[in-house]
């Protein structure tokens, strides 16, 4: 089946489902919480409850990179199959839990096992798609992260109806099951390099060398920035768009919180499809076509967010979400295909997990930064700020990224 011209394709589709769990359990609890507040009174406290949030968030961000280096260097099929089984069973788990301690540690290792997937997950698809298809994987690939966010909604929906014991122990076996049929049809695939120093033939890298090649590489320092850049906007759609929603239609928030996740997925959806399909035509008659690619989402979300943060119309302020998503999917979808275009397939994974950890950090920042914004009753003033930020961003990708190759495979 492996040797199959249509098995990279398969690959994709297996990862798909794996991240949409990946995304809709870790986004369940935010939408469950009415339903443990009769069972574990501390999540009243908002406090309490943000504590919860940020524990995953900090341990995620902190365990990226470590993930990127073990991805690069450990048979990433099982690595994959690890993960998603260890998070499956903490969601299992958590439909036992009777204390707010019991959920606290259950979530910190969510975060654990949850952070060894993503940066596994895409270097897996990059090496099985070169250079015709590698952007419309990793765009299709990237879908299943929207549609598990979108769907992580619909657990407060079944907890209504069931229990949220049931909710948690549900969606912690598909992940279980699944799991195992992964075992049976997805494979690795080696990549082996010729290391000089050795004068032998690897199919890892030593384990340092590849962080030491990565923060001396200039480019990869200019992605580093960018990425942080378009991060804050990105978080604060994800955490505040429903308020931000709320605030600026006058809307009661059960009608602005699916409006606002609605609009953002589905756009961000078409967008990591449009940007995978013209990235990777675009750069067979222009080595920088999937920069300018990358660029041209970039270029949407600017008047995206000013309109976003000022707009006080519903055709003004979903029009506005919706040319932001499409923006941000093409932007998402050429993360890792630029990454292969300067880094080496042996240290990739690394490299996507620090930029991982970086992205998140940025967000934890732009969360707490918005809030006071809130507080202080200007949170669209803070959105529409964001937007001379990505322009530098825009600016510092276009100027300094200059790509020799389509797939690097340098030292």
């Amino acid at each position: 089946m492996k040797n199959s011209k249509y098995y990279p394709w398969l690959v994709v589709a297996l990862l798909w489902i794996v991240a949409l769990l990946n995304y809709m359990d870790r986004q369940m609890l935010a939408t469950m919480r009415p339903s443990m507040e009769n069972d574990i009174p501390e999540l009243v406290s908002g406090e309490n409850f943000g504590r919860l949030m940020a524990v995953f968030l900090w341990i995620y961000a902190l365990m990226s990179p470590v993930s990127g280096i073990i991805a690069d260097k450990l048979n990433r099929k099982w690595l994959i199959i690890g993960s998603l089984f260890v998070w499956s069973a903490v969601t299992y788990a958590m439909g036992y839990a009777k204390t707010y301690d019991e959920i606290y540690w259950l979530r910190a290792i969510m975060g654990v096992s949850e952070a060894l997937y993503i940066p596994a997950g895409l270097s897996l698809i990059a090496d099985y798609h070169q250079q015709k298809t590698r952007s419309l994987a990793i765009g299709i690939h990237m879908t299943g992260l929207y549609v598990g966010s979108a769907l992580g909604g619909f657990g407060a929906t079944i907890a209504a109806r069931y229990s949220w014991h049931s909710t948690f122990h549900h969606f912690g076996i598909i992940g279980v099951v699944y799991s195992i049929i992964l075992v049976f049809f997805l494979y690795e695939k080696k990549t082996k390099v010729f290391d000089p120093e050795f004068n032998k033939t690897h199919e890892k890298a030593p384990l340092l060398k590849g962080l030491a090649l990565l923060f001396t590489n200039i480019s990869f320092w200019v992605i580093l920035f960018y990425f942080a850049i378009i991060s804050l906007p990105g978080w604060a759609t994800k955490n505040w768009l429903p308020t931000l929603f709320s605030d600026n239609l006058g809307i009661s928030m059960d009608q602005a919180g699916p409006l606002a996740t609605i609009t953002i997925s589905f756009s961000s959806l078409l967008g990591v499809v449009f940007g995978g399909i013209l990235s990777d035509k675009w750069v067979q008659k222009n080595i920088k076509g999937r920069i300018y690619t990358s660029a041209i989402g970039l270029s949407l979300t600017i008047p995206a967010l000013l309109l976003i943060g000022f707009g006080h119309s519903l055709f003004h302020v979903v029009g506005a979400v919706l040319c932001f998503g499409i923006g941000y999917g093409m932007f998402d979808a050429n993360n890792m295909p630029i990454i292969c275009q300067f880094v080496s397939s042996k240290y990739r994974a690394t490299a996507y997990g620090i930029l991982n950890m970086t992205g998140v950090g940025c967000g934890a920042l732009v969360t707490s930064l918005l809030g006071k914004s809130a507080d202080a009753g200007n949170l669209g003033y803070g959105f529409s700020l964001m937007a001379g930020i990505v322009l530098i961003a825009l600016i510092t990708q276009i100027s300094f990224l200059r790509p020799k190759v389509n797939d690097f495979e340098g030292a």
